[in-house]
């Protein structure tokens, strides 16, 4: 929980730093200009209220997993700029409006066989796929330590996921993917 505490407000002075540094003049015009930044900066976060999340508890595992993807999300998602969260978790963020929402450190999709109909495989990230609500198509990983969750529109495509997957590959440890509990 210390590490959190540490690095959640690290991640965000830095992104701060990065949409302040970008959003600056012309770097060799000003008096005293130390260094240059060259590459493409990021849009400044929607100008949108922060967005209620609900999150499970804080799990240990996702207390360890998590601040490494939270670390990695672009600021731009799928041609959405990102928003403000209010959330009990860290492990919350959110882009657009309406709004594509990931959640780190999820329950486990209720309804997930192992090899179901409802699973794909985006750059070496299994996801299960829950379309029933007509509104919002939840996608969660089934085979990370740590389930990560994917709210997307069903108005929008699948270029959400398509872009966090490689991002969750490379930050939240594969495991064997099992099927979710059989409710009580």
């Amino acid at each position: 929980m210390i590490a959190t505490a540490v690095l959640v407000p690290l991640v965000v002075v830095l992104l701060v730093l990065v949409n302040v540094v970008g959003r600056g003049t012309d770097a060799e015009d000003e008096p005293g200009a130390v260094a240059e930044i060259s590459g493409t900066t990021s849009a400044p976060r929607a100008d949108l209220p922060a967005l209620p999340v609900d999150t499970p508890p804080i799990t240990p595992e996702a207390d360890l997993a998590c601040p490494a993807l939270m670390g990695q999300l672009p600021l731009d998602l799928a041609e959405e700029t990102s928003r403000p969260v209010d959330s009990d978790s860290p492990f919350a963020y959110a882009w657009g409006d309406p709004a594509t929402v990931l959640v780190c450190g999820a329950e486990p999709p209720a309804g997930y066989v192992v090899g179901g109909p409802q699973t794909l495989v985006v750059s070496g990230v299994e996801w299960f796929v829950d379309t029933t609500d007509p509104d919002v198509y939840v996608w969660t990983t089934v085979d990370r330590n740590v389930p990560v969750q994917v709210r997307v529109p069903a108005s929008s495509d699948s270029a959400a996921p398509t872009a966090l997957s490689p991002l969750i590959a490379g930050s939240i440890p594969y495991t064997e993917p099992t099927p979710a509990p059989l409710p009580d």
